[in-house]
Protein backbone atom coordinates (compact mmCIF):
# COMPACT_ATOMS: atom_id res chain seq x y z
CA UNK A 1 0.00 0.00 0.00
CA UNK A 2 1.10 3.80 -1.33
CA UNK A 3 1.25 6.20 2.38
CA UNK A 4 1.74 9.11 -0.46
CA UNK A 5 -1.85 10.16 -1.92
CA UNK A 6 -2.56 10.14 -5.28
CA UNK A 7 -3.32 13.65 -6.91
CA UNK A 8 -4.81 12.86 -9.80
CA UNK A 9 -8.10 13.79 -9.40
CA UNK A 10 -7.18 16.59 -8.01
CA UNK A 11 -5.10 17.91 -10.99
CA UNK A 12 -2.04 18.16 -9.09
CA UNK A 13 -1.03 14.34 -10.93
CA UNK A 14 -1.34 16.51 -14.63
CA UNK A 15 1.32 19.13 -13.55
CA UNK A 16 4.40 19.89 -15.28
CA UNK A 17 7.64 19.52 -13.95
CA UNK A 18 9.24 23.14 -14.09
CA UNK A 19 13.16 23.35 -14.51
CA UNK A 20 15.48 25.97 -13.45
CA UNK A 21 16.17 27.00 -17.00
CA UNK A 22 12.49 26.82 -16.90
CA UNK A 23 12.45 29.30 -13.96
CA UNK A 24 15.22 31.69 -15.39
CA UNK A 25 13.36 31.91 -18.37
CA UNK A 26 10.36 33.56 -17.05
CA UNK A 27 12.42 35.86 -14.75
CA UNK A 28 14.27 36.78 -17.92
CA UNK A 29 10.70 37.32 -19.43
CA UNK A 30 9.16 39.46 -17.34
CA UNK A 31 12.14 41.46 -17.15
CA UNK A 32 12.73 41.76 -20.65
CA UNK A 33 8.87 42.95 -20.92
CA UNK A 34 9.29 45.83 -18.51
CA UNK A 35 12.24 46.94 -20.76
CA UNK A 36 10.12 47.04 -23.46
CA UNK A 37 6.81 48.77 -21.77
CA UNK A 38 9.66 51.25 -20.29
CA UNK A 39 11.31 51.84 -24.16
CA UNK A 40 8.05 52.86 -25.41
CA UNK A 41 6.80 55.04 -22.35
CA UNK A 42 10.14 57.01 -22.88
CA UNK A 43 12.03 58.03 -19.88
CA UNK A 44 10.80 58.08 -16.16
CA UNK A 45 9.11 55.90 -13.31
CA UNK A 46 8.78 52.82 -15.89
CA UNK A 47 12.78 52.63 -17.00
CA UNK A 48 13.27 53.22 -13.62
CA UNK A 49 12.17 50.12 -12.45
CA UNK A 50 12.92 48.13 -15.31
CA UNK A 51 16.64 48.92 -15.95
CA UNK A 52 16.51 47.86 -11.75
CA UNK A 53 15.22 44.65 -12.25
CA UNK A 54 17.26 44.12 -15.00
CA UNK A 55 21.02 44.89 -12.55
CA UNK A 56 19.01 42.80 -10.28
CA UNK A 57 18.61 39.71 -12.44
CA UNK A 58 22.22 40.29 -14.05
CA UNK A 59 23.74 41.04 -10.59
CA UNK A 60 22.19 37.70 -9.62
CA UNK A 61 23.83 35.64 -12.69
CA UNK A 62 26.81 37.12 -11.65
CA UNK A 63 27.09 35.78 -8.51
CA UNK A 64 26.45 32.56 -9.71
CA UNK A 65 28.65 32.51 -12.49
CA UNK A 66 31.60 33.78 -9.97
CA UNK A 67 31.12 30.67 -7.94
CA UNK A 68 33.17 28.03 -7.81
CA UNK A 69 30.82 25.48 -7.50
CA UNK A 70 29.14 26.93 -11.07
CA UNK A 71 29.62 23.79 -13.50
CA UNK A 72 29.28 25.94 -16.84
CA UNK A 73 32.46 25.41 -18.59
CA UNK A 74 34.65 28.44 -17.98
CA UNK A 75 34.79 29.78 -21.68
CA UNK A 76 30.72 29.98 -20.99
CA UNK A 77 30.91 31.36 -17.69
CA UNK A 78 33.83 34.34 -18.97
CA UNK A 79 31.22 35.35 -21.60
CA UNK A 80 28.32 35.21 -19.63
CA UNK A 81 29.77 37.65 -16.89
CA UNK A 82 30.91 39.64 -19.55
CA UNK A 83 27.69 40.04 -20.66
CA UNK A 84 26.89 40.67 -17.13
CA UNK A 85 29.11 43.73 -17.43
CA UNK A 86 27.97 44.99 -20.17
CA UNK A 87 24.57 44.51 -19.02
CA UNK A 88 24.84 46.49 -15.74
CA UNK A 89 27.30 49.53 -17.25
CA UNK A 90 24.59 50.05 -19.96
CA UNK A 91 21.47 50.12 -17.91
CA UNK A 92 23.32 52.78 -15.80
CA UNK A 93 24.12 54.67 -18.80
CA UNK A 94 20.30 54.02 -19.74
CA UNK A 95 19.40 55.56 -16.79
CA UNK A 96 21.27 58.49 -17.01
CA UNK A 97 19.40 58.96 -20.37
CA UNK A 98 22.96 58.55 -22.54
CA UNK A 99 21.49 55.40 -23.87
CA UNK A 100 18.85 52.89 -25.36
CA UNK A 101 17.37 49.80 -23.92
CA UNK A 102 17.55 48.29 -26.89
CA UNK A 103 20.94 46.58 -26.30
CA UNK A 104 19.56 45.57 -23.06
CA UNK A 105 16.28 43.77 -24.42
CA UNK A 106 18.23 42.47 -27.07
CA UNK A 107 20.72 40.87 -24.55
CA UNK A 108 17.74 39.22 -22.69
CA UNK A 109 15.85 38.04 -25.77
CA UNK A 110 19.39 36.21 -26.57
CA UNK A 111 19.51 34.75 -23.40
CA UNK A 112 16.10 33.60 -23.79
CA UNK A 113 16.55 32.12 -27.05
CA UNK A 114 19.66 30.02 -25.65
CA UNK A 115 17.61 28.69 -22.55
CA UNK A 116 14.81 27.35 -25.06
CA UNK A 117 17.45 25.91 -27.22
CA UNK A 118 19.16 23.75 -24.61
CA UNK A 119 15.89 22.79 -22.93
CA UNK A 120 15.40 21.17 -26.20
CA UNK A 121 18.33 20.01 -27.04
Amino acid sequence: MNAVPSFSNTGYGNSVVRTARDAEYDVFSRVTRMLRQAAEAGCGPDTIAAVDKNNQLWTILASDLADPGNALPDAVRAGLLSLAGFALRHGHQALSGKVSLAPLIDINMAMMRGLRQEASA
